[in-house]
């Protein structure tokens, strides 16, 4: 028998090498070439691939095509459903990734429960055996008697299975299971994961099958498997939380039937995952009395406004070089700042150490949130809280000025139902028409905004 020849796969770009190199030669990347085994397809794979090139396809003009709405099938959670973009789609491909344990199978098998009602419903399980599915649907006390179970990981019995029963929507848990009899490579290789979603996807578009697949997660956070992944599926999703925390959270980044960076939150429970109707709750301290270096903000998700609390803690650093930290806001964006603090406002914190948190582990990455960094460090430096019932965003410029930020009149509307009395906003984000309730202090310049401290 002869000897398996060995290659080098690259995990990013799937380009593969006869020996083993620091740096990918296609894309560049270093450290990426793995070990793997020569691919082997079947003989009669390509075997009619030149055949019928003298056939042209038909062409259609743009305009004499009717533009119509997509329909969508809501899956039962209003949070799922948001992020998706109203629903799951008719030969949509879904990718979610996540850590292990953050709660991927569960929420998916709630949706199948309630689907399954209505359609047919098929859940493919790589990992787990079907007493197991079982004993979880039991614990959480759905209904799982319309849900069909099949555990599998051959790819060409999956499909088949599929072709037979043609149902509207089947969960692959997950992707890096599955293998295809058509390569020699071992399951969640570069090659295997490519292959085996490139037939479900193709799949799913000939018999409009909703395929939803679970993708696993490198340690840093990254789906598994080749970029091109990403690139087959229609809709990517990342289910993202603390395994010491019962809050979940789901964004879209990629959405070819909906809106991008939309977020689902979540509150692990007893009986499976449960929608948070009010998210803005979960990242806001309950203070008794007002407390220095607290200030409250609006950021936007997507189309979505939460109200999240920026806490900062200003001291007296007794080390050379003192300190700058961030959670879960840019580390370099706080350098900015703080040397627009000094410039334009005259306030140094040059032998401070200054720490930055957003209240609930929500990540920021918008700049709306600029001013609100700002106020809290000032109001920790000096020791003099804001009031409970303001809000306060804008985006500060290296000139000191105060920029206008998108949403400003939803995320004024938002702070207006929550209860918040007093806004300080850029003056371009000023309504026109006033909101009841609400104060608004429109400014200008950082010096303006800094005055409310005095």
């Amino acid at each position: 028998m002869a000897k398996a020849k060995t290659l080098y796969s690259c995990t990013e770009c799937g380009a593969s090498e006869p020996k083993w190199q620091g740096q990918c030669p296609s894309c560049l990347a270093w450290n990426t070439l793995v070990e793997t085994l020569e691919e082997t397809v079947s003989t009669n794979r390509y075997a009619n691939k030149f055949e019928g090139l003298a056939q042209s396809a038909s062409l259609q003009k743009l305009s004499s095509i009717q533009a119509a709405d997509i329909a969508r099938k809501a899956t039962g959670i209003s949070e799922f459903d948001r992020v998706l973009g109203g629903g799951l789609v008719e030969g949509g491909v879904v990718l979610i990734g996540g850590d292990p344990g953050i709660g991927k199978s569960t929420l998916l098998l709630q949706v199948l429960c309630h689907l399954g009602q209505s359609a047919q419903a098929i859940y493919v399980s790589g990992e787990e055996s079907p007493q197991q599915i079982a004993m979880r649907a039991k614990r959480l006390g759905l209904d799982a008697s319309e849900v069909e179970l099949l555990a599998e990981i051959n790819l060409e019995k999956i499909l088949a299975t599929l072709q037979t029963h043609k149902p509207n929507i089947a969960v692959i848990d997950s992707i890096q299971t599955v293998y295809s009899e058509a390569l020699s490579s071992a399951p969640g290789s570069v090659a295997q994961v490519r292959e085996c979603s490139a037939q479900l996807t193709r799949l799913a578009k000939q018999l409009g099958i909703t395929v939803v697949l679970v993708g696993h997660v490198t340690k840093d956070g990254t789906l598994a498997g080749p970029r091109v992944l990403e690139h087959i599926v229609d809709t990517v999703l990342y289910f993202e939380g603390d395994q010491n925390s019962s809050f979940r959270l789901i964004r879209a980044f990629k959405n070819r039937f909906g809106a991008v960076n939309e977020l689902g939150v979540f509150a692990m429970t007893e009986k499976g995952l449960r929608e948070v109707a009010n998210p803005s709750a979960l990242f806001l301290s309950h203070h008794d009395s007002q407390v220095a270096g607290s200030c409250i903000t609006v950021t936007m998700e997507g189309t979505r406004p939460l109200l999240i609390e920026i806490q900062a803690l200003v001291d007296e650093s007794h080390a050379p070089n003192p300190k700058r930290l961030c959670v879960g806001l840019e580390q370099n964006r706080l350098a900015m700042l703080l040397a627009v603090l000094h410039r334009h406002a005259g306030i140094p914190c040059f032998d401070q150490d200054v720490f930055i948190n957003a209240v609930g582990g929500v990540k920021i990455a918008e700049p709306a949130v600029d001013l609100a960094v700002i106020l809290s460090i000032v109001s920790s430096l000096k020791n003099k809280p804001l009031d409970n019932n303001l809000i306060v965003f804008g985006e500060v410029g290296l000139a000191g000025e105060v920029r206008p930020v998108q949403g400003g009149q939803m995320r004024l509307k938002e702070a207006a139902k929550l209860g918040f009395t007093k806004a300080i906003v850029p003056k371009s984000n000023a309504p026109k028409v006033k909101i009841a309730g609400l104060e608004v202090i429109a400014v200008e310049r950082l010096e303006q905004a800094l005055q409310q401290l005095r």
